[in-house]
């Protein structure tokens, strides 16, 4: 008895406790509650360090990315191109294979996209060459994941650290061939690919160039969607996600699932690439990818690594980043204050995930009461 009342006095007076599952409705007003303090939060932060009206500064936000047509489309092709790359880490995270080398995936596919236009560019008919271009940008970036994949089905390697070496070993590999196919000799860049006779180049849809890529891109999600949801591989990359003893039990070869998935995901990581090179720079460097395989998991995260949700926080990351870079702009503020105010937001936003998925209880005369 003396025992257990002393084990109580030990007790922390709040502690924290998973919640159970609750309806999407409930979990989406946290969020949205969460979304909205935020805004209040980076309110007041913007009213005390700068003296501007926060509602001026929103108001930038939303025209920096609807202000004006062709803003809104170049909106939807970021969009398009950091969905695309969160789609190809999901397979793999849902088979709790941390793939963190999508940025070097991305380039390996743009790599071989360029390779293609620079030698096969007024060789042979434009569509032939986009097929090749395709092929070849899914092949290198299904090869780029395979390799990992292979070190981890085999030996037990850490995936993490193999595929984050591996964007290193990409960005090196495009730094060489960049300063092979450089023009001007000595630039440094490659330049504008086939700029005379756009050979290679995505057909654009209307006189819109972005069309196309956000339409495969959608097509990308869909595929993805029913791909997880209703296949047979989409069952056993959940089943190895859960447990791979479960998985083998039950007569998965879960070496060939994760070799399998890991080259899907490279794979979608060169379409990625070959949309950036072939359809919207039509060039080359070491910051194609521009960081995206690495916002692509908190894309991912965010949405449950559900493809349809994907597009609502893909939307959100872009939104903040566009409208990061026009308030420094417009208001001539240090760039780092406009990072401030998407870190308070998204702080907030990730900090909903924990209300949704756990509760703090409060432990007061002997009983436990619930304070969130």
């Amino acid at each position: 008895m003396a025992a257990t009342k002393k084990a109580e006095g030990h007790e922390p007076l709040f502690h924290i406790v998973k919640r159970p599952a609750i309806a999407w409705w409930h979990a989406w007003l946290i969020r949205i509650g969460a979304v909205i303090a935020a805004l209040l939060v980076a309110g007041i932060v913007t009213l005390a360090l700068t003296g501007e009206n926060p509602i001026s500064v929103y108001g930038t936000m939303i025209k920096s990315s609807f202000g004006t047509n062709r803003r809104v489309w170049q909106l939807l092709q970021n969009i398009a191109m950091l969905l695309c790359v969160a789609l190809a880490v999901t397979p793999a995270f849902r088979m709790r294979f941390w793939n963190i080398g999508a940025e070097g995936q991305v380039l390996i596919g743009g790599l071989a996209t360029a390779a293609c236009m620079i030698t096969l560019g007024g060789k042979v008919p434009d569509g032939v060459l986009i097929l090749i271009m395709a092929v070849a940008a899914i092949v290198a970036g299904a090869i780029w994941g395979v390799i990992p994949a292979f070190f981890k089905a085999n030996w037990g390697t850490n995936e993490t650290l193999f595929t984050l070496m591996m964007n290193y070993v990409a960005m090196q590999l495009v730094q060489f061939f960049v300063v092979k196919w450089e023009v001007p000799k000595g630039s440094g860049k490659v330049g504008i690919i086939n700029q005379d006779t756009h050979a290679g180049w995505l057909p654009t849809i209307g006189d819109n160039s972005y069309l196309l890529n956000i339409i495969i891109v959608a097509l990308i999600v869909v595929i993805l969607f029913v791909y997880l949801r209703y296949s047979k591989h989409g069952y056993e990359i959940s089943v190895v996600g859960e447990s791979e003893n479960t998985a083998r039990y039950i007569g998965i070869n879960v070496k060939r699932v994760i070799i399998r998935t890991m080259a899907f995901s490279g794979a979608i990581c060169g379409v990625a690439g070959l949309l950036l090179v072939g359809g919207t720079h039509h060039t080359i460097a070491t910051t194609t990818a521009d960081g995206r395989g690495f916002t692509a998991i908190m894309v991912s995260w965010l949405a449950k690594f559900n493809p349809i949700y994907m597009i609502l926080t893909s939307f959100l990351l872009v939104f903040l980043e566009r409208g990061a870079g026009e308030i420094a702009t417009v208001f001539k503020l240090n760039e780092s204050f406009s990072d401030i105010i998407s870190g308070i937001i998204l702080f907030f936003i990730i900090g909903s995930e924990f209300f949704i998925n756990y509760r703090i209880m409060h432990r007061s005369a002997g009983k436990e009461n619930r304070v969130w």
